[in-house]
């Protein structure tokens, strides 16, 4: 295929508009602090708390972990045998491994979003967390902040603006474009 063949299709204007006009910055900027508050008080529980990091770390999601496999069962069920073998064989024999990754992460994800670092690379791990507790057949307030981190995930190029990527991406760039500091080391 050569540029001939090829077409740019442009970005429809509400498109344009919500997701790359910085004079929804502040929308974005509230978003983001709704969404990080979440994560950090999450993480903030699970990282002072025993069951989770301390001494007994994994015993709270053992618990968890098991709640979601009872689920596996029955004609309709909450949580999907593919998911519930994962669970099962991968998660249930490293609970503390992966209690201290799902603590920490909480946590991170929530000073990203906060501090607007790195804020779509946050929320697409944010939702990536959101995912699996949805997998594993927990509601709660999951699927609200999954589709706001799907926003922030589309707007990324201004949800951070009032944040620390306005100062960020242009310094560190993107995978396709260089910022100032890589183009001075090339």
């Amino acid at each position: 295929m050569s540029k001939k063949d090829v077409e740019l299709i442009s970005e429809p204007p509400l498109s344009r508009f919500l997701f790359s006009n910085t004079k929804l910055s502040f929308l974005w900027f509230l978003l983001r602090l709704y969404v990080g508050y979440a994560w950090i008080t999450a993480g903030w529980k699970k990282i002072t708390s025993p069951v989770w990091v301390g001494s007994d770390a994994g015993t709270a999601l053992s618990g968890f972990i098991n709640g979601a496999l009872e689920k596996t069962g029955g004609a309709h069920p909450d949580v999907a045998g593919w998911y519930g073998d994962f669970l099962q064989n991968v998660v249930l024999p490293n609970t503390s491994i992966f209690s201290h990754i799902i603590a920490f992460g909480e946590l991170l994800v929530g000073i990203a979003l906060i501090l607007g670092a790195f804020t779509g690379i946050a929320a697409f791990f944010g939702a990536f967390m959101n995912m699996n507790f949805l997998f594993a057949g927990t509601v709660s307030i999951n699927p609200l902040l999954f589709l706001f981190e799907i926003f922030l995930i589309l707007a990324w190029r201004t949800a951070g603006w009032m944040g620390l990527d306005r100062f960020l991406l242009p310094l560190l760039g993107t995978p396709w474009q260089k910022g100032k500091i890589l183009k001075k080391t090339s």
